[in-house]
């Protein structure tokens, strides 16, 4: 997920809650952080990583719908994580990138909220769909007999899956469970990660637990276990060579 926390105060969006013209967002806001340079290179590296991101995101997508070769069930999962990212490039990267150019956000609370929010759930997204991802190959190498090239069964389900769990969680913010709000200088927008209430913070440690720590551990866990497998095989076969001599 592409999200920039390197930009200006937000003051003349956000200042006042009730200022409804310009969608102000209720709470204080951090002091400039960086100079007219600062934000020049911010948005310079914004607008590269999107547009490598959406070429490159495209790429793959349009080399799986152009060889049928390619559409396998383990690369399904693969286009999956290419579509969240092709979609942060186009609905929440330029958004960040044309903050950083002037300073400050430039859409309101409404798209601050939108912002926050669909790149919150991509970000999910594409991290649960590694997950699954990691999951399946551990899976498939434990038990290959199981495994079936044209069986795409599993994999949808694993992406439907990812989706599913990843607007699970991001959508409590939209109905009280915390909420989302600017972050950082105020050119860019997440879950509220400062305010202390027990609100708040029992949302921002499930959130830690449940999208970040646990997708984590499995991905451990199973390449974990596939390079010991591999090292397992590598060392058998090379006894058996050593036993032909």
């Amino acid at each position: 997920m592409i999200v920039s926390n390197a930009s200006l105060s937000c003051a003349r969006c956000f200042g006042e809650a009730t200022t409804e013209a310009n969608g102000g967002v209720s709470g204080s806001l951090p002091a400039p952080s960086l100079s007219p340079t600062g934000h020049l290179v911010v948005a310079v590296c914004l607008g590269c990583i999107g547009t490598l991101g959406f070429l490159s995101n495209f790429l793959v997508l349009a080399l799986f719908c152009r060889y049928r070769v390619l559409r396998t069930p383990m690369n399904l999962l693969l286009v999956s994580i290419s579509v969240s990212d092709l979609l942060v490039s186009v609905l929440g990267t330029p958004f960040s990138f044309a903050a950083s150019t002037q300073g400050r956000w430039l859409i309101g609370r409404a798209g601050c909220v939108w912002y926050g929010f669909i790149n919150s759930c991509l970000g999910i997204v594409s991290l649960i769909s590694l997950a699954v991802l990691s999951y399946e190959r551990y899976c498939t190498m434990m038990e290959p007999t199981i495994a079936n090239g044209r069986d795409f069964r599993t994999s949808l389900g694993g992406i439907c899956f990812s989706w599913l769990y990843s607007v699970a969680w991001t959508v409590p913010p939209l109905l009280g469970w915390s909420r989302y709000g600017p972050e950082g200088p105020g050119t860019t927008c997440s879950v509220d990660w400062k305010t202390q209430t027990p609100n708040n913070i029992s949302y921002i440690i499930s959130l830690f637990t449940f999208c970040l720590v646990l997708p984590f551990t499995v991905i451990v866990y199973s390449y974990g276990k596939l390079l010991r497998t591999i090292r397992q095989v590598r060392f058998c076969r090379l006894n058996y060579h050593e036993t032909e001599v």
